[in-house]
């Protein structure tokens, strides 16, 4: 119980320490959300979005699940995309997968996890498409690979979707980014599979 008595207590010092630092901050951000931005990522403790792209609460709209899958039946992640795209009005959807993903590396592998093993499954299915390009690779560079792969395959999969279509036939400003994040540096890696209305 002391665990979760000390989060309570950084969440008052915390508040308290933005609140001393601008007044106004908790009324302006209970007052509307309009963020540009829907981050699809890795649900890593590691890679917080708002922090590792230096956004304040109410700047990014997040939806986070096991290896940033975008998976045509997860309608958790699809609701998140409708909101974000047909009532915020967002400008941009990062999907963002990280290296060291241990998603990735579980799909890899041969072990069975249990039940996370269907939704790595679609990893799997990945993997085997590359087989070839990423067994190639010294084996310290597969998971990177992978995880890469992984990436421009969600990024794929939200262009897809009905939602993101309809939006792209309304001409809704909208671009779909494809992003990696280094545990071992804190940099963002632009993968270059980036769709906009523009196109």
């Amino acid at each position: 119980m002391d665990d979760i008595k000390k989060l309570l207590d950084n969440n008052a010092h915390w508040a308290a320490r933005t609140h001393q630092a601008d007044p106004t901050f908790f009324d302006t951000l209970s007052k509307q959300q309009a963020p540009d931005y829907l981050w699809i990522g890795c649900s890593d403790s590691r890679v917080p979005a708002n922090q590792i792209v230096d956004l304040l609460p109410g700047d990014i709209f997040v939806h986070r699940n096991v290896a940033n899958m975008v998976i045509h039946t997860d309608f958790n992640c699809l609701s998140v995309l409708q909101y974000a795209v047909d009532v915020l009005k967002v400008k941009h959807i990062i999907v963002c997968g990280h290296y060291g993903c241990g998603g990735v590396e579980a799909a890899m592998s041969d072990k069975q996890f249990g039940l996370i093993d269907n939704w790595l499954g679609h990893i799997k299915d990945i993997y085997q498409q590359h087989y070839s390009e990423v067994r190639a690779l010294p084996e310290n560079k597969r998971s990177a690979r992978l995880c890469e792969l992984n990436v421009l395959a969600q990024t794929e999969n939200v262009k897809r979707t009905t939602i993101v279509k309809d939006a792209l036939a309304r001409n809704q400003a909208l671009t779909i980014h494809s992003w990696i994040y280094s545990l071992n540096n804190g940099r963002i890696t632009d993968l270059g599979l980036n769709v906009s209305s523009a196109d």
